[in-house]
């Protein structure tokens, strides 16, 4: 779920404080960004957008599964299929990817 070795990466790339404020600008990005899928006009151009956006930011933290869901929305989107990857599916492998990262990131920064 989580690539801890692009985690690691970044925080060694960046250091630890500017890395905590790296984590802390996702989980709040991320967030606004489901929370605007949610009250925005669902279009394909649109949906492609978003979810180019949160793939994005997905990968440069290293939540793997979310930027493949992600991956998966954005290319459906650009064909025209708003059902392929639905927005209940992000936000549960959000919740998912946040809680695991959260729960052992502690543990990997101590490593």
């Amino acid at each position: 779920m989580i690539d801890w070795a692009r985690v690691l990466e970044l925080r060694d790339e960046i250091g630890l404080e500017d890395f905590q404020e790296v984590v802390d600008l996702f989980l709040t990005e991320v967030e606004h960004a489901i929370k605007d899928m949610r009250n925005t006009p669902d279009t394909p151009a649109l949906r492609e957008e978003q979810m180019h956006f949160l793939k994005g930011a997905a990968l440069n933290l290293g939540f793997r599964d979310l930027s493949q869901i992600c991956q998966a929305g954005e290319l459906a989107a650009a064909k025209g299929d708003l059902q392929a990857v639905t927005l209940g599916q992000v936000s549960l492998m959000y919740a998912a990817s946040k809680t695991e990262f959260l729960t052992e990131l502690p543990q990997k920064l101590a490593a």
